[in-house]
Formats: structure tokens, C-alpha cells, sequence
């Protein structure tokens, strides 16, 4: 039997089987065995020259992946927010390859890519769809891109996500492995766990445990627990631009909220705009800054003053210390203190240190031996 056959098996015996606590173990066994000949599939796919991956160099201060079905508007999306020259058409992938563009904004220099549209199936390599994808697990945000008339294509894209391992808008599970020498598996948690510890047990044999201590963080369900124990998901920041919002009835908005409803989807977290037509951009610029939490930091340099025009962007909850890092040169080894001021600092000129958080439109004077 080959591993796809396999793996369609085990689906359907998850689907087939009913979730109790009297199979809450073998539904752990089940899911946990499902996710270890995905694993082992798309390794031997990689292998032999199949769906490897498009290799798209990152830039900029952050990169943004517009995500979304063919001919939804991606390609005209990234051309009106970026200095890109994106091929455009009203058939399935136009958009042969990952297309890059820079959009600038508030300072910051933002990496645009519109990947090859997705179809069903992707993450299981249809249409190039697991080398799509793996563009999408490197950037920092994911932007769905839905047609107003297809908002049932968030759910699907969502699972083509899921399916390649992108957990979208979640933290990490607080869970650790430990491997021991002997004494088996002993699970520690500092909640009141709804999974059995014999679930948990099974759920860590199935992926190579035999003696090791589990420590639990937080209530989570069989999908999150395997998700801790494989330690390889990716856990991204997610927006919503719903296009061709011109070409609906005002009333016909109320359709699209609820429908958005359906899906999880708060509307007035949406965003909606005309790619064609330059509507609702600004609003999807200032929504792309939110959700990467990018700050700008205004250097004062020595003889020069203050440079507003090229402001350092950093990350929200970055430090002086991040802030010498991503300057280079010999910032690290030479810095004494810095001199802040702006939101972050208790008055003008504070002398910080490099553990002294910074906040956007802060003010940052760093003084060197």
C-alpha cells in the first residue's frame, strides 16, 4: 500500500470514528499517525525534485503573502500597492510564479508577494501547491484575498493552510518534551486537563517517545497537542481584503457580513476594497502595519540631527539592543547608553540601556565609547 493510500485510510477512519472519551486514545493514535506520513510524503515529494519550494529571497523590513484562489485580483492588488509589474488575466494561474513587489510605507520598506493562485488540494502538492505554500510558511503575514461574491473561500483556503502545517492567528501550544533516560512518560500540567493522560501518552508513542516528561501550559484539544509535539508549525498574523467590493449593491453588504460571520470572520476586521479601481487601499496599508507590528524609530545623529525621512523600523517589543543589531557595524561592541525620547521614554533625553523597550515614533541617540 502506498503512503497516499494510506493516508487517505487513516482520514477516513478518523472521519468514520466517533470522538468519546472511550476513543479519545485511538483518535490520538489515529491523528498522530496521519501527521507522521504527511510528514514522511512530503519529504519523499522533496526528495525526488517534486514540489520543492519557489526560492523567493526576502527584503525589507517584512514580507506579506497574498493569499487566494485564481482570479480573485491578487495580481492587480500587488501591482496597485507596489512598484511590482505583476502579468494579469482572467484564467487560472496567470500568476505563474511568485511575483515580489515593495510596498513602501510610513518609512518602511514591506515585501509584497503574490503567490500562484491556490486551488483544492494544494497542500497534498496539486498545482504546485505545496511549493506555493512554502512561500507562504516564510513570511511574516498572510493576507487572505476573497472575491465579494466567494466568501466560502476562506474556509478552504484556511484548510490548505492548516493542511501545510501555517496555524493562522494562534500561539504556539505551551507544551514541552524532555527526553529521559528510562522511567517512561510523565506528564506534568498546570491546568486542569480535559485530554486523559493515557491520550497524551499515546499521542507522544506515536511519535517516538518512550521515556520523556511532558509539561502542559494550557487546556488544549488532540490537533494542538500533536501540533506541540511535532514543533514544526508556523504561527502567522492573518487579514482579510475582500475585493471587488464595487461591483456589489449597498444592499447587498449585509449578505457579506453575515457570510463572513459564518466563517469566523469579523466584518468590521475585514477590509474591503477595489483593487481595480484604488478603493479601500489606504485602509489595507494601515491593516498590513497593525497586524506586522512594525514601529519607526527616528535616529539622532551626531552633527546631523534628527533623521525623520529614513526612519529605523523595528518590530513592537524590540529593544536598543535590537535597534544595534539591525544597524550593524560596530554599534554592539562600542555602545555605552542611548538617549531616548517619545512614548516610550519617562522624559525628553532618558538615559536607557539596551533592555529599554522601544515604542513607534520614539526618538533614539545611541552613544558609543
Amino acid at each position: 500500500m502506498g503512503l497516499e493510500e494510506e493516508i487517505r485510510e487513516l482520514e477516513e477512519e478518523i472521519a468514520e470514528t466517533p470522538y468519546n472519551k472511550s476513543t479519545e486514545a485511538h483518535i490520538g493514535r489515529l491523528k498522530s499517525k496521519l501527521a507522521e506520513k504527511k510528514e514522511e510524503l512530503e519529504k519523499r515529494q522533496s526528495s525526488s525534485g517534486g514540489s520543492g519550494g519557489y526560492a523567493v529571497e526576502k527584503h525589507g523590513d517584512a514580507t506579506v503573502a497574498l493569499v487566494g484562489f485564481p482570479s480573485v485580483g491578487k495580481s492587480t492588488l500587488l501591482n496597485a500597492l507596489t512598484n511590482a509589474d505583476s502579468e494579469t488575466g482572467s484564467y487560472e494561474f496567470t500568476t505563474l510564479d511568485v511575483n515580489p513587489g515593495m510596498l513602501q510605507y510610513r518609512g518602511a520598506n514591506i515585501q509584497m508577494l503574490d503567490v500562484p493562485g491556490l486551488i483544492e488540494g494544494a497542500a497534498s502538492g496539486k498545482g504546485d501547491g505545496q511549493a506555493v505554500l512554502s512561500v507562504v510558511r516564510t513570511a511574516d503575514l498572510v493576507v487572505f484575498v476573497l472575491s465579494v461574491f466567494e466568501i466560502d473561500q476562506y474556509e478552504r483556503l484556511s484548510k490548505e493552510l492548516y493542511d501545510n502545517k501555517v496555524r493562522i492567528d494562534q500561539e504556539p501550544p505551551r507544551i514541552s518534551v524532555r527526553r529521559k533516560a528510562k522511567d517512561g512518560l510523565s506528564v506534568n500540567a498546570s491546568v486542569d486537563l480535559d485530554l486523559d493522560e493515557e491520550t497524551i501518552k499515546s499521542v507522544l508513542r506515536e511519535h517516538g517517545y518512550v521515556n520523556a516528561d511532558v509539561t502542559v501550559g494550557e487546556q488544549v484539544d488532540i490537533d494542538r497537542l500533536i501540533d506541540g509535539v511535532m514543533d514544526n508549525r508556523e504561527y502567522l498574523p492573518s487579514a482579510v481584503a475582500v475585493n471587488k467590493a464595487d461591483l456589489i449593491e449597498p444592499d447587498y453588504k449585509e449578505t457579506v457580513d453575515e457570510q463572513l460571520r459564518e466563517y469566523g470572520v469579523d466584518p468590521e476586521e475585514a477590509v474591503f476594497i477595489s483593487a481595480e479601481e484604488n478603493k479601500g487601499l489606504d485602509a489595507l496599508r494601515e491593516r498590513i502595519w497593525d497586524e506586522l507590528g512594525l514601529i519607526r524609530i527616528y535616529m539622532d545623529k551626531p552633527g546631523r540631527g534628527v533623521d525623520y525621512d529614513e526612519p529605523l523600523i523595528l518590530r513592537e517589543g524590540q529593544t536598543v539592543n535590537d535597534a544595534c543589531e539591525k544597524l550593524g557595524g560596530d554599534f554592539e561592541e562600542r555602545f555605552r547608553f542611548a538617549r531616548v525620547s517619545g512614548p516610550s521614554a519617562k522624559h525628553d533625553e532618558q538615559q536607557v540601556g539596551r533592555d529599554h523597550e522601544l515604542a513607534d515614533e520614539d526618538v533614539l541617540r545611541i552613544l558609543t565609547e
